[in-house]
């Protein structure tokens, strides 16, 4: 554990969740390819364009709504409901389709194995203050094991805009009824996590468990309160 600045008393903390409570990558590289080969199996016509095809039209999509980019959910409904009619579907076809196709793809991103090290931080952390998830991403607390350390879990998208926008750190803020610098958020990512953290008042722990420093890792633009490389380092801050 590194401290950059002098914490206050811990009250509460905030948890970003992909990569840092648990590896995500593999998990999103296998959804893409086995909600590929889902989407070809159930609708042929989509085999038709390749994969570049497909995140040209991601790209698109995100020209012409914008603001979908805080809803990652919304904006792959949208480019399985959009392509589907630029290959031929009707409306209605492409939106029941891509409803049912959006099952499929939460199915797969949920495939989570987290580790028995992340369950016994987050149960022994929680016991003694109230623990709060804000993820940018998709994926279920629930369904992956995890919501019953949380008091509450926001969702960019239904619950705000993505972090670093201030959105689901005020809703947290409001939830937990303490001063902002009393609540420790926890995340990996410098922008969204520790800026998003710092500008709206909260604590930021940087959670680096690669082969980054402060002073390489280009995302990080200002610097966390502390850095930590294991999430048990949290147990020596609460008492």
């Amino acid at each position: 554990m590194h401290f950059f600045r002098r914490l206050p008393e811990i009250q509460a903390m905030s948890f970003d969740l992909d990569d840092t409570l648990y590896k995500n990558q593999a998990v999103i590289d296998n959804m893409e390819v086995k909600f590929r080969e889902w989407l070809v199996a159930n609708h042929p016509v989509s085999g038709l364009k390749d994969r570049d095809w497909w995140l040209e039209l991601k790209r698109a999509v995100l020209i012409d709504h914008p603001d979908i980019v805080h809803d990652v959910t919304l904006w792959r409904h949208t480019q399985i409901k959009c392509g589907l009619i630029k290959l031929g579907y009707n409306d209605t076809e492409a939106n029941q389709a891509a409803d049912v196709a959006m099952q499929e793809v939460l199915r797969l991103r949920n495939l989570i194995s987290v580790p028995e090290s992340t369950h016994r931080v987050l149960r022994l952390l929680s016991k003694k203050i109230p623990l709060v998830a804000i993820s940018n991403g998709n994926a279920n607390p629930e369904s992956i094991g995890l919501s019953q350390y949380f008091q509450l879990e926001l969702r960019a998208g239904p619950d705000g805009r993505a972090k670093p926008y201030p959105d689901m750190f005020e809703v947290a803020i409001a939830h937990l009824g303490v001063c902002p610098e009393s609540v420790l958020h926890v995340g990996d990512h410098g922008r969204t996590d520790v800026l998003g953290a710092k500008n709206h008042g909260l604590s930021a722990c940087w959670f680096n468990d690669r082969v980054y420093t402060a002073r390489t890792f280009e995302k990080l633009t200002i610097l966390p309160d502390i850095e930590i490389r294991h999430l048990d380092e949290l147990l020596e801050l609460i008492h």
